[in-house]
């Protein structure tokens, strides 16, 4: 039995399969990667949600706060945080910079701002455009 067991450990078997037995892929049936969807940008409409949130963020001049926003139209949504102190601008105006996040689908990203203060202690978006690590 010994003898059995050595000679078929030993004497190597091999196993021949017909090529059918397995599927082979024709060049014509092999694809490319698939790529993720575009970005998508902020629609003008979401934009006017994110300066609103800035808006009533920077109103409330309340320290470390987030203003969230969503448009429902789109799905984007959002928060805008007030960064740094305010600081005057060129003409007296007070003004303060802001970060806002935009989440669309897949997509995912910071803006980021400046607002000046108007009338009634309301604030004028004077830029938004994506953010710009430095």
């Amino acid at each position: 039995m010994t003898l059995i067991l050595i000679g078929l450990s030993g004497g190597g078997c091999s196993l021949s399969r017909p090529e059918s037995a397995f599927a082979k892929m024709e060049d014509a049936e092999i694809t490319g990667t698939i790529s993720p969807p575009p970005e998508r940008e902020p629609t003008e409409a979401d934009l006017a949600f994110a300066r609103n949130a800035a808006s009533d963020v920077l109103t409330k001049g309340s320290k470390d706060s987030s203003q969230p926003w969503q448009n429902p139209q789109t799905g984007a949504r959002g928060s805008v945080t007030p960064i740094a102190k305010s600081y005057t601008a060129d003409g007296g105006r007070t003004c303060r910079d802001f970060l806002a996040s935009y989440v669309n689908g897949r997509t995912e990203r910071w803006l980021q701002g400046s607002a000046c203060r108007i009338e009634r202690g309301r604030w004028d978006i004077q830029t938004l455009k994506p953010w710009q690590q430095s």
